[in-house]
Order: structure tokens, then C-alpha cells, then sequence
């Protein structure tokens, strides 16, 4: 019985449960002081993105939890899912858009966490194939045996 889980995915998602609330803090601060400068698209874009980060952050966190852990692929699918399509793109946009006057501790503790969200994604992709496959070969000898009990024997 081979342990499918994965160690450095399970290390990574441990760090980014810690650091999340320190991003979230130092994101909500920074936003707060530099709220009255921007124009009034990027407050509601920014206001958006945070609401958006914080709900799906938690449960991306949950399914991976779950999905490393207990090897279940479909929580661990849509861990990969949910770190893939919202939340790195919206964390590239809050590194690389220079319209958001970026704050330099506010550009640190987005490449910290653009760091965090890209090596879950590789480790995650990596730990998905390795279940799946050993989990596909499993289905595969299970059928066969059963197969074969059913067989008629000879004579």
C-alpha cells in the first residue's frame, strides 16, 4: 500500500496557511492607506479581488488539505483548479499592474505568495498524475481479479 500523498505539497500548504492571514493583513492595510489615490475602477477592482481571494483561499486551502492527505482526487483536482485560474492570475495582476501605485511591502508579499501559488501548482499537477495512475492501475487488477473469480473453471 503505497502513500500517494505528497510531502513538499503538504510543506507548502502548511507555510501558506501561516501566511496567508500576514498577506491578508498587510494587503488590507496598504489598501486602506492608498484607497483615497486610486480612481474609483481600481477601488471596486481592488475591493472585488479581495473579497474574491480571502473566500477562495480558504477553500482552496481545505480541498488541498483534503485531497493531499486523505488521497482523494477530486478535492486535490479542484485544489489545482482553484490555485490555476483565480487565484494566481489575480495575484500576477496585483504584482505586474503598476495602475494600483504597488507599495513595495505590498509587491513582497505578493511575490511570496505568487511564489507559494506556482510551486502548488507544479507539486500539485505531479501528486494529481501519481494518484491518479496508481489509483487507475488499483480499478484495473481489482477488475481482473474479479474477472477471474468469475470464470468457469476447466471441465
Amino acid at each position: 500500500c503505497e502513500i500517494l500523498s505528497s510531502l513538499p505539497l503538504q510543506m507548502s500548504l502548511y507555510f501558506n496557511v501561516y501566511f496567508f492571514p500576514f498577506w491578508w493583513l498587510i494587503t488590507v492595510v496598504i489598501l486602506y492607506l492608498k484607497y483615497p489615490v486610486l480612481s474609483d475602477y481600481y477601488k471596486f477592482i481592488l475591493v472585488t479581488i479581495m473579497i474574491l481571494v480571502s473566500l477562495t483561499e480558504l477553500i482552496r486551502l481545505y480541498l488541498g488539505y483534503v485531497g493531499n492527505l486523505l488521497e482523494k482526487v477530486p478535492e486535490l483536482a479542484g485544489f489545482w483548479l482553484l490555485t490555476l485560474l483565480p487565484q494566481l492570475p489575480v495575484i500576477l495582476f496585483l504584482l505586474f499592474n503598476e495602475g494600483l501605485k504597488i507599495h513595495s511591502l505590498e509587491r513582497a508579499v505578493h511575490i511570496i505568495f505568487a511564489a507559494f501559488l506556482s510551486f502548488q501548482v507544479v507539486a500539485a499537477f505531479f501528486t494529481l498524475k501519481r494518484m491518479v495512475n496508481t489509483l487507475a492501475a488499483r480499478f484495473r487488477l481489482t477488475e481482473f481479479h474479479r474477472l477471474e473469480e468469475q470464470r468457469p473453471g476447466p471441465g
